[in-house]
This record gives C-alpha cells, structure tokens and sequence, in this order.
C-alpha cells in the first residue's frame, strides 16, 4: 500500500503523524480518557497538515467571499489560506497532490476529537487514485466572528480508506438470540462490568487500586476469550520519506525523515 504526496510548490505545510494526544484528554482526572482505546485509535489514524504561519480569521456572517478577513499574525502573510467559497467558509490549499492505490480514496477532515470554538472542519472524501488536481481542506465558521490558527496547529487530517467496498456491504438486522456463543461473551461482560462497579461503589481497595477494567486493552473477553492478531490498543504511523525533493524543501519540512 503506497501513499505518495506530490509538493506543488516550495512552500508545502508539514505532513506528519498524527499524534494519540488531546490538551482536553490530558486534563480529565488521572488523564482517564487515554483509557477508551477506540478515542486514541481514532486520534492517530492518519496524518496531519501543519500550519505555519499564524492568522486570524473574521467572519462578518453574509455569504461573499469577502465577507471573511484574514489577518497575519506574526511577519508572514498565510499564503496557503484563503476566502474563496463564501458563505462563511475558510479554504487552506494543501499544496499536495495525493496519490493511493486503485479502490483507496483520502478522507479529508480536521482532527479527529480536537475542537475549535466557532469554526467546523468539513469532511471531504477524494477519490486519489486518478484525480490530476489538488484539493483544498475547508472549515465553516458556526457563526459570525474571529478564530485563530496558530503556526504549528494542524489544519488537515488524512488518512484511507478503501471507498468502493462501501457500496459492497449489506447491514444486517438480527438478535442476539441466533448467536448463542456471542451473546454470552455479551452477558458475562456485563456482569462483570456490573459487578466491578458495584464493588468500586462500595470502596473495595483492590477494585480501587485497579481503576478499571482492561478487557479492550489487553484483548480479551470477559469469559477468557481472546482478539484476534489483528488487535491493536496504540498506533504508531510511519513519517513521510523524502524522495527527490530540492535541499532548502526538505530543510524547510524539518519534520521529515530521509530513506
């Protein structure tokens, strides 16, 4: 499986891994939202664009494309940002142009569970494996008035996924009832998970020290079971090799890894 990113120009954004950690999940109570493994499997599933130059954005709330102000905040002008929709709309070009192998498609949106007050990522699924052209990543203001970029915040999220098996796959409506095995992997977990909360009610020390239970962590089921190879509780993708791109490119990526 390739991805391969084409630089349109010399003045391409870093793509880089994206990372598990949330400032919002670091400051729940003993940090207790890195225990939903789904949550951090879903934060690093793919790649981030970086932003480099700070700026504000002002929307006034009419639908022109000058209704939207960009404002540097630093020495640079934010080149790669721009008005160019209207109706409240903020467009980055990515300076990319993504290539996957045939039946993958980029899915295109802001950071997975990273919020940002009075503005929205808008997804975008691009079929890379023909398209010649570039696209652009969006955001939508939720209302009139000012949002910040800082340089170092990302402003686009990639990652695959195989697109054309989607309209292969039938869900299916059934119970319990006709998976005997199943549903009592389903009925134990649920007594334990009743009986662990009840004993963490009442104050036992070891459910205590324990914290919680670890069945998706560690892979199991609550009747001894065990994943499948394919299971994972952290992710780890790899970063973008350089491959033919001009020195002052490269040094100016900083966050790249030669081959």
């Amino acid at each position: 499986m390739r991805l391969v990113a084409y630089t349109l120009s010399d003045d391409v954004p870093p793509l880089v891994p994206a990372s598990a950690n949330r400032d919002w999940m670091d400051a729940t109570a003993s940090r207790f939202a890195y225990r939903c493994i789904p949550l951090g499997l879903a934060n690093a599933s793919g790649w981030e664009l970086i932003n480099t130059v700070p700026f504000a954005a002002e929307w006034d709330g009419t639908d022109g494309q000058g209704a939207i102000r960009i404002i540097p905040l630093g020495p640079k002008v934010p080149r790669l940002v721009t008005s160019h929709f209207g109706h409240g709309v903020l467009t980055f070009h990515t300076e990319y142009m993504f290539r996957t192998e045939p039946g993958w498609a980029v899915w295109v949106r802001g950071t997975p569970n990273r919020f940002k007050d009075g503005i929205a990522a808008l997804d975008g699924l691009v079929e890379t494996d023909w398209l010649p052209f570039p696209f652009t990543m969006n955001w939508r203001f939720t209302r009139p008035g000012r949002i910040e970029f800082a340089a170092g915040e990302p402003f686009a999220f990639i990652t695959l996924t195989p697109h054309v098996l989607l309209d292969r796959i039938t869900p299916e409506l059934t119970t319990l009832a006709g998976a005997p095995q199943l549903r009592a992997e389903y009925e134990a977990w649920g007594q334990a998970r009743a009986d662990f909360n009840e004993r963490l009610e009442n104050g036992d020390p070891a459910t205590v020290k324990q914290g919680w239970q670890r069945y998706y962590v560690k892979g199991q089921t609550a009747t001894g079971g065990s994943a499948p190879g394919t299971h994972m509780s952290k992710r780890s993708l790899s970063a973008p090799v350089v491959s033919a791109l001009p020195e002052p490119l490269v040094d100016s990526l900083g966050l790249l890894e030669r081959p």
